[in-house]
C-alpha cells in the first residue's frame, strides 16, 4: 500500500525535496533534485478544505453545508489556503493588519450570503470600504 508523501520536514518544518523517482512497473530509477508541487506541502486541513471546495465547484454555500461552518469561516479558510499556496490575499496588500476592515468586509459578505443584500449592493459596499 502506497503512503502519501509528506511535504514538510518533521524536524524543522521546511519544504522537503524529492531526490529519487521509481517506476513500479519496470523498476527504472531516476535520481536528482525535484521540487514537489505546492499542494504537497499543505497541511492536511488545507488539503481537505481544497478538496471540499473543488468538489463543490467553489460554491461557498455548498461548502458551508458540507463542513457545517459559516460563510465568514469558509472565506477565512479559503484565504488561509490561498496564503499557504504562496499567493497574496487582497486584504494582505490593501489593509494588512486592519482588523476593523476585515470584520466589516466579512459582515458585508455574510449579508450577501444570507440574501439580505444583492450582489451589486455588496460590490458597492466593498468598493466604498476599500476606498477608505
Amino acid at each position: 500500500m502506497a503512503r502519501e508523501v509528506i511535504g514538510r520536514c518533521p524536524v524543522c518544518s521546511e519544504a522537503l525535496e524529492v531526490t529519487e523517482l521509481t517506476c513500479p512497473a519496470c523498476n527504472t530509477r531516476i535520481s536528482g533534485h525535484f521540487k514537489m508541487c505546492k499542494f504537497c506541502s499543505l497541511s492536511d486541513e488545507h488539503k481537505y478544505f481544497a478538496e471540499v471546495f473543488i468538489k463543490n465547484r467553489g460554491n461557498i454555500r455548498e461548502v458551508e453545508k458540507e463542513l457545517g461552518i459559516s460563510y465568514p469561516t469558509v472565506r477565512g479558510r479559503l484565504e488561509a489556503l490561498i496564503r499557504a499556496l504562496g499567493y497574496p490575499v487582497d486584504s494582505d496588500t490593501d489593509h494588512a493588519g486592519d482588523k476593523e476592515y476585515s470584520e466589516k468586509r466579512m459582515q458585508i459578505l455574510d449579508r450577501l450570503s444570507q440574501g439580505e443584500i444583492s450582489a451589486s449592493e455588496a460590490a458597492r459596499l466593498l468598493r466604498n470600504l476599500s476606498s477608505r
